[in-house]
């Protein structure tokens, strides 16, 4: 082979292996560029947009119901009162259709006054949606039997609801079939049946609730 041969071969080699370096190279930028469409799926526009309107689309959960306060009694009556103060009512009947808190107090009693500030602010809350104070004061001791006392207690403890004369402990027995205690809170709903029942101080939250849900949602 003559020098003029060899570097013609030589030249040959040389295109062939350029061209195969070419090849190898797009190979290796096609299969990298492919890479990603066949990854996760938030690398791809369209199946993140497509989960996006499945999510819109999805119906929201619901909410749990709350169950209504059960019916602890009938409507019960109040009977043999002796007067009102701070209202022109003469009957439990006078005030159907509304929410009643019914408390059973005396002007004397420690644990009656303490709940007196959370029923101030029950009914500064709620007198505007429905809700009417009704205190039955049955007296313990004799001096707590003189309306006028009771007029005069009302006025300096800043009791402005309406408030029946219990004077001979009628009702106090009556709705009391057992033990009998001062304070005792009922709640009547809107068509008078006795939905809360609780003895003394304390349990405000559980009347507020009481109180809010017939207001909200009836009985």
């Amino acid at each position: 082979m003559n020098r003029s041969q060899f570097l013609a071969v030589v030249a040959i080699v040389a295109v062939v292996g350029a061209l195969v370096v070419t090849r190898l190279q797009s190979g290796a930028e096609t299969e990298a560029a492919a890479t990603p469409s066949t990854g996760d799926s938030a690398s791809n526009p369209e199946s993140t947009a497509d989960e996006a309107t499945s999510v819109a689309d999805a119906e929201p959960t619901a909410e749990p119901e709350i169950e209504a306060p059960p019916i602890l009694d009938p409507k019960p009556a109040l009977v043999g009162i002796d007067g009102w103060i701070n209202t022109d009512a003469t009957s439990l009947d006078d005030f159907d259709g509304q929410v009643r808190v019914v408390e059973f107090w005396t002007f004397g009693c420690f644990n009656c006054k303490n709940r007196i500030p959370h029923t101030q602010e029950l009914y500064a809350q709620y007198k505007d949606q429905g809700l009417e104070i009704i205190g039955i004061h049955a007296p313990e001791f004799d001096r707590e039997r003189d309306p006028a006392a009771v007029e005069e207690a009302t006025v300096r403890l800043g009791i402005d609801w309406p408030v029946a004369l219990d004077t001979e402990k009628t009702n106090f027995r009556s709705w009391q079939t057992n033990r009998r205690f001062w304070p005792r809170v009922y709640v009547l709903d809107q068509n008078g049946d006795v939905r809360y029942d609780h003895i003394g101080e304390g349990d405000y939250d559980g009347l507020d609730d009481i109180v809010g849900d017939l207001i909200e949602n009836g009985p």
